[in-house]
């Protein structure tokens, strides 16, 4: 079984709540990966982009553009 969760990190420590069906295991692989803040960023920025007037113009033209090869 696989999960994937985001976990806070306090002190230096990390602590992970296994699930039940994790009972009786002896053992779990663990991989670490700090990106979670770099990829929450870009989210925001994705979502600051849908709403920027010049942004979306510039998808407009492309999407324009587009629309003229398909005809």
């Amino acid at each position: 079984m696989t999960i994937r969760q985001i976990c806070n990190v306090i002190d230096n420590q990390l602590h992970i709540k296994l699930p039940d069906s994790f009972k009786g295991k002896k053992q779990v692989y663990v991989i670490v990966n700090d990106s979670v803040d770099n990829r929450m960023k870009k989210i925001e920025m994705l979502k600051l982009a849908s709403v920027d007037p010049l942004f979306n113009a510039d998808i407009k033209e492309i999407s324009d553009d587009f629309d003229a090869i398909s005809a």
